[in-house]
């Protein structure tokens, strides 16, 4: 009789509905995979959001920094994690959409191991340059290239920073020479030093030496202004509409057999999250734009994206290995 008992316990725990396990979700903490270093705008922002979740689902968000590879280490990481919900991946414009088309083996597939649970914010790259540089306009820019072949040199501190530099290229027409470097910070410091002549980077990187006059804010990779250079024109004013929708962008995704009530719930708490005013607030205080989306949506925008850069990829000819 104890037999028979435990066995249909066991029968009925199987037989649960789906949504029952999402039920009692979360029961312990969450481990939060971030592909970049502490202390930069987007970390920041990772730890923002994951400590308002705390508040929200009752489990801690546990940040895991795993820098490298342009975040390629991180990322694969989370592609290999059980599917349960308690590892989610924070994703990025390069590491989903950009790094499988300029890596032979990144180490994961963006577009099988993954499920997308929200997008979380999203910047536009702008094109700064050093003040010795005499550009103030996009027009400037690409007659001063044409002028001087293979002469410019453009800084990158990330895969999208160097596919910005490269789109520029083709569609212009234009021969610049690509300096990679380590990050954000190094990347900024040289072109204040004048060792590269200009980059396609994010206000949060440049902003300081923006407002001392260090550096030059030419043009911002958008149809719309960024609230942090609000005298700075879009890429459709400047005349260059295919260069209007450049944007660093950020999201969780969980793997792909994460199961679809757990999706939904975790979707719910980001969105609740990050409609916030604590959050929105000093989200915005970093230089970023809150963006959040149904899973839907954002899985609709890491394929619109991952194929759009595959074709500059190509058209580009750019590889890192």
């Amino acid at each position: 009789m104890k037999r028979l008992f435990e066995t249909l316990i066991i029968a009925i725990a199987f037989a649960a509905p789906p949504g029952f396990a999402a039920e009692s979700y979360p029961e312990r903490p969450i481990r939060f995979v971030v592909p970049m270093p502490p202390g930069g705008a987007l970390d920041t922002a990772a730890r923002i959001l994951g400590a308002k979740l705390t508040e929200i689902l009752g489990q801690s968000i546990v940040i895991d920094n795993r820098s490298g590879a342009q975040g390629n280490i991180a990322t694969a990481l989370g592609a290999r994690a059980a599917p349960d919900g308690y590892t989610m991946t924070l994703g990025f414009a390069g590491s989903l959409a950009i790094n499988p088309h300029l890596y032979s083996n990144p180490g994961f597939d963006t577009l099988k191991n993954f499920a997308a649970v929200s997008r979380t914010v999203e910047i536009p790259y702008i094109l700064i340059v050093n003040p010795a540089v005499p550009v103030k306009t996009m027009k400037d820019l690409e007659l001063l290239a044409k002028r001087n072949p293979g002469k410019l040199t453009f800084a990158s501190s990330s895969s999208a920073s160097q596919l910005a530099g490269e789109l520029f290229k083709l569609t212009t027409g234009t021969n610049m020479v690509h300096v990679p470097y380590g990050g954000g910070a190094p990347a900024s410091i040289a072109l204040v030093a004048g060792e590269v002549n200009i980059i396609f980077t994010l206000a949060p990187a440049v902003l300081p030496f923006i407002q001392t006059g260090k550096l030059r804010a030419v043009t911002v990779l958008s149809n719309k202004r960024n609230e942090a250079v609000p005298d700075v024109p879009t890429a459709v004013e400047a005349g260059y509409p295919e260069l209007s929708n450049v944007f660093e962008w950020h999201g969780i995704v969980v793997p792909a057999a994460t199961p679809r009530a757990t999706i939904v719930k975790l979707n719910a708490a980001i969105v609740q999250a990050l409609n916030s005013p604590d959050v929105l607030k000093r989200i915005h205080s970093v230089g970023l734009t809150a963006a959040p989306s149904t899973p839907a949506e954002f899985a609709a925008y890491i394929r619109a994206d991952f194929e759009r850069w595959s074709k500059i990829v190509k058209k580009s000819g750019a590889k890192i290995d």
